[in-house]
Order: C-alpha cells, then sequence, then structure tokens
C-alpha cells in the first residue's frame, strides 16, 4: 500500500511555504471575443475564480480570469489574459495561476513536503491474458477470458472485468499474415481508483510478420474491447510493462527516486508524463502518467518509486485534478 511521509513542523514561528488560493473545477458553456468570456450556462462543478485557467476548443493555450466584469462565479462576464476567439461551447476551468504564489502559515515552518511511496511487484507481462487467440469474422465485442496474472471478478455494479495485477497498458499482438486495413480496438474498463475509461489502438497494417501494439492508458480491470471490423489473422490482447502511477506525474522532476530489482542506484527505466489534455480523449495519454522498467517484469522485481506532491495534490487546496489527473474518458 502507499504510504505518506510525516509532515514535519519546527517551532512556533510563522512561515511562508503554503498557497491560500482556490483551485475549483468547472464546466461550463461559453465563448471568448478578445479576451471577453461570456458565460451562458454553468454545467458543472465549482463557482469561476479569478485566477483560474480556462480550456476548450479555440481558447488560447494558458488563458485565465483576471477580472469579474458581471455577475460573481457563475453565468456572467470576465475578463481573460490572453485573446481568443471561441463561439458557443463546452469550456473547462480548473487550476489558478496564482498557486505558485507563498502564503503565510501561523505554525512553524509549515509541511515541509509529502512523498508518495509507490510499492508495487508487477507480474510477467503476457500477450493474451485478457483475450485468447480469436479471429475477429466481423465488427463487435472480443471474447475476454483471464489468462496468467488476471482474474475474472464482478464489480459492486455487476459489471464482469478482468482484473489485472496493477494498473497497466494493454497490447494487442496479431498473428502473422497480411492485414491490409488496420482496425480500431475500443478498450473499455476502469482505472485503480474505478473511474471508467476508454482507449482505442489501431491494429496497423502488416505483410507477414507477428506485430504488436501496446497503449498508452493504465487500465486495471477491462470491461470490452471492441474491434472496428474483421480480421484476416488471429488477434490476443494482453498486458504490457508501462506501468500507471498512481497519481499524477505530469513532470519527472517529481519522480525523486525509483529502485527496481534490489538495485541501490536510481532505475533508468521510460517515464511518460501524465497527459493534461482536457478533456482527455479515447486518444490521449494516461492522466497519470506511466514508466517502464528498465527491464522486464517477472513477478519477483520490486518497483519502488518515490513521487513528491505539489500543493495541488496534498494539502488546504489540493484537488482531485491536482493529485489524480484530469477526468478519464
Amino acid at each position: 500500500m502507499p504510504q505518506f511521509s510525516d509532515d514535519l513542523f519546527l517551532g512556533t514561528a510563522q512561515g511562508y511555504i503554503g498557497t491560500n488560493n482556490s483551485n475549483s473545477e468547472s464546466v461550463f458553456t461559453g465563448s471568448i471575443s478578445s479576451t471577453t468570456l461570456t458565460v451562458t450556462a454553468m454545467l458543472s462543478g465549482d463557482s469561476l475564480v479569478l485566477g483560474q485557467y480556462i480550456a476548450g476548443s479555440n481558447v488560447t493555450a494558458g488563458s485565465y480570469i483576471t477580472a469579474f466584469v458581471s455577475g460573481a462565479g457563475g453565468t456572467g462576464t470576465y475578463t481573460v489574459n490572453t485573446s481568443s476567439t471561441a463561439s458557443s461551447t463546452t469550456m473547462y476551468a480548473s487550476g489558478n495561476s496564482g498557486l505558485g504564489d507563498p502564503s503565510p502559515m501561523e505554525v512553524g515552518v509549515g509541511p515541509l513536503g509529502r512523498e508518495y511511496v509507490w510499492d508495487v511487484i508487477p507480474q510477467t507481462l503476457q500477450t493474451a491474458n485478457i483475450a485468447a487467440s480469436q479471429t475477429p469474422a466481423a465488427a463487435g465485442n472480443l471474447t475476454l477470458t483471464a489468462g496468467t496474472s488476471a482474474k475474472s471478478v464482478v464489480r459492486t455494479d455487476g459489471t464482469t472485468v478482468i482484473q489485472l495485477d496493477t494498473a497497466r497498458a494493454v497490447q494487442l499482438t496479431t498473428a502473422s499474415g497480411t492485414i491490409t486495413t488496420s482496425r480500431n480496438l475500443t478498450v473499455s474498463g476502469y482505472d485503480y481508483y474505478g473511474q471508467s475509461m476508454t482507449e482505442v489502438i489501431a491494429t496497423g497494417t502488416t505483410s507477414s510478420a507477428v506485430a504488436n501494439v501496446s497503449g498508452k492508458k493504465a487500465f486495471y480491470q477491462i470491461s470490452s474491447i471492441a474491434i472496428s471490423g474483421a480480421l484476416p489473422v488471429a488477434i490476443t490482447v494482453g498486458t504490457t510493462d508501462v506501468l500507471g502511477f498512481p497519481l499524477r506525474a505530469f513532470d519527472a522532476g517529481y519522480v525523486v527516486r525509483v529502485g527496481w530489482n534490489n538495485t541501490l542506484a536510481n532505475d533508468a527505466g521510460t517515464f511518460v508524463a501524465a497527459d493534461m489534455t482536457t478533456p482527455a480523449t479515447s486518444t490521449t495519454g494516461d492522466v497519470r502518467g506511466t514508466y517502464v522498467p528498465s527491464s522486464a517484469s517477472n513477478g519477483i522485481k520490486r518497483l519502488v518509486a518515490v513521487i513528491a506532491l505539489p500543493g495541488i495534490a496534498s494539502g488546504p487546496n489540493a484537488t482531485r485534478t491536482g493529485a489524480l489527473g484530469v477526468t478519464q474518458a
């Protein structure tokens, strides 16, 4: 299980370690003309606040609210810092441009930081432990069968899923043969926290050799895999060593230490930062980030990663997005 290091407080002097800026999240319908944001309907989430980042189709990256013109937190008119031209569309607000500003804390020097210890022993990757060999004759769902290091379980909502040993990306393997038309596989399931998620993975085209294609998202449970059309060769679906981080790691600097296979030296594996595209889609990357160890997993090698948590992941202004990434698609 993950563990948090203790907060450390020294003395009784006032410190300036914390933040006290709002970091609410919301979804709304609106438009932007130049630097004027007009909100016509609040769809979900908290009220809009000064400094909140705005994202959406045709909205300039890094846009955030600098002033209220009319209204206060809901429908109304706002000023943003950058110019955009966005017609009436669904927009998203999360994060806050002011979160980097320190604020006073009355006791001691404040928390000196939290670290999350990710400790897992991934089982040996398998090429067919989610879906055994089958040759799709038409579009539809593949037959899922739990194989080595996977098990069939029934969720509390009644859904039967294939559950993996840990959250990891899946791979599809096509047998030798010619594939002239690539097919899309839509993998549906849930992450480690039970959030529903989907990913579209294309088979690609091959001339004769066996082909392996890996996904980017870390699934913990698989509920279905749909293929977009018939295939002339057999296909299997299994696991990879692309392991999903338990918390959002959007920069390698937050990965303080990665130990692998009882080796003191830091592991030279492959880190992929969390994909912060909002909203996430079936083709974007993992919302928390992934890691591939420097050598293949075997059910014996232990991965111990120490992840530093920024203020938006732990503390008085922490949010679900700050800790766990944008909402899965």
